[in-house]
């Protein structure tokens, strides 16, 4: 049985349906993060599909082969050695330590990433969003919001999904780093963002990743727009990756909501008074902050 070296200090947050931990480790004078990913046991048939948001290989699979990521906007940190072994995989990549590029330069660098020319490898993501909302449709939908007074705005986006969903399918593709969280962009070099946690990297609309960036992101969505756009250069269309951010970060943050209130729902007292509960409050603010991106899509 496969067991960390008890020399390693474990990091909090594993991340990833497949993920047994993330430790730190010392060798060779060099500080390392090893990650530990699990075979999956067959339950979860999703798990074993290369296209896929949850591919349970795929971190394994970029640490391999780093160069189909390209060179341009987002680039990876150094990778050590992949180790496969009956249970699963462990990936080793180089500790970065330095500060986190603000958001208007991770923002420009992922459009940058976005708009270069690419060739995707049969194990990239190819349906993140949608896989996500497949999952929210196997736990019923959004229930728990139609439970509050935005209901009436939720099952109009939950109808209209596949309308959205559609029209990003027929955009312009682009490769997505697919977790665009200020968290797994640590550090700049040169013009471009060493990013790290590469699980659901794959192709999707120009706009994706920043939509899911404008969640988490200090900065407004129109200014993070305009400076993506920048990064992607004059050959894509704003209007098309305006719609593919605002969808990404819209069902986004509804599902996140959702998830996050209907943990709490579950205890005892009325739904309304768990609005304020510290696991759900950041969620409810950051579907509160995104209104003038639900609008348009009603």
């Amino acid at each position: 049985m496969w067991e960390p070296d008890p020399s390693w200090r474990r990091l909090p947050g594993a991340g990833g349906p497949s993920s047994a931990g993330v430790w730190l480790a010392d060798d060779d004078g060099r500080t390392w993060v090893v990650k530990r990913l699990e075979a999956p046991d067959g339950t979860t048939p999703a798990l074993l599909d290369p296209a896929h948001a949850g591919y349970w290989r795929r971190e394994a699979e970029v640490a391999r082969d780093p160069a189909v990521l390209g060179r341009v906007g987002l680039v990876p940190p150094e990778f050590g050695p992949v180790e496969e072994d009956d249970e699963g995989l462990t990936v080793w990549s180089a500790e970065m330590a330095g500060e986190s590029p603000p958001g208007l330069f991770v923002a420009r660098a992922l459009g940058r990433f976005a708009a270069a020319p690419y060739d995707a490898p049969a194990w990239a993501a190819r349906r993140l969003l949608e896989n996500r909302l497949a999952m929210a449709a196997e736990r019923g939908g959004w229930p728990t919001l139609a439970r509050t007074t935005l209901a009436d705005v939720t099952d109009r986006l939950w109808e209209r999904r596949g309308h959205w969903l559609s029209l990003c399918a027929e955009a312009p593709q682009g490769r997505v780093h697919g977790d665009a969280v200020p968290t797994n962009f640590v550090a700049a070099r040169g013009e471009d963002v060493v990013a790290v946690d590469w699980q659901c990297f794959g192709t999707g609309p120009v706009g994706a990743d920043l939509g899911y960036f404008a969640l988490s992101s200090r900065e407004e969505f129109g200014v993070l727009l305009e400076t993506f756009l920048d990064g992607a250069g004059p050959g894509v269309d704003a209007d098309v990756v305006a719609l593919a951010a605002r969808v990404t970060a819209v069902y986004s943050v509804v599902t996140r909501a959702e998830w996050a209130l209907a943990q709490v729902a579950r205890g005892e007292g009325a739904l309304a008074g768990k609005y304020r509960h510290p696991a759900v409050a950041p969620h409810l603010r950051a579907l509160q902050r995104q209104f003038p991106q639900i609008e348009p899509l009603l």
